[in-house]
């Protein structure tokens, strides 16, 4: 079979195979299974890699030493987890807080899914019917202490 490529016009490119497909876009938000490791940093505090193992298994979320450090390490480069040596090792903790990590998943959905409008994301919610009786009634209280100055 010959490639497109070879045949690609001047203002339109063929990719072919692996060389030309598109990478997949880097996110600093959470996948997941980084979501699940940060859930245990936050409530450990500080975690070792077979600690971490540990925790996961008993989620159900059983992985290798060397797949719990390649995690680890994409957590780190994405700045949401750090690490301090601790003899031949190293101890992991959260870089950012839960309600932080929070704040930049809901901003990722509202910029990606929303363009921006939080208006836009509670009008699905309400619509997709995800939302109780009591997460309005919470959420009018938030609305009301917000108008009045307060948080």
């Amino acid at each position: 079979m010959i490639c497109a490529k070879e045949f690609a016009l001047p203002w339109r490119r063929y990719p072919c195979g692996k060389e030309g497909a598109m990478p997949r876009r880097k996110t600093k938000t959470l996948t997941e299974l980084e979501l699940a490791i940060m859930q245990i940093l936050w409530r450990k505090g500080e975690a070792t890699v077979p600690e971490m193992q540990e925790a996961l298994a008993a989620e159900g979320k059983p992985l290798a030493g060397p797949s719990v450090r390649t995690m680890l390490a994409i957590l780190q480069d994405k700045g949401y987890a750090a690490r301090r040596q601790d003899g031949r090792g190293f101890v992991y903790s959260a870089a950012v807080e839960k309600g932080e990590a929070d704040r930049r998943i809901l901003k990722d959905i509202l910029d990606r899914a929303f363009k921006g409008s939080a208006a836009g994301l509670v009008a699905a919610l309400v619509n997709a019917r995800m939302v109780s009786k009591t997460d309005l009634e919470r959420a009018r209280q938030l609305i009301e202490e917000r108008e009045k100055g307060g948080r």
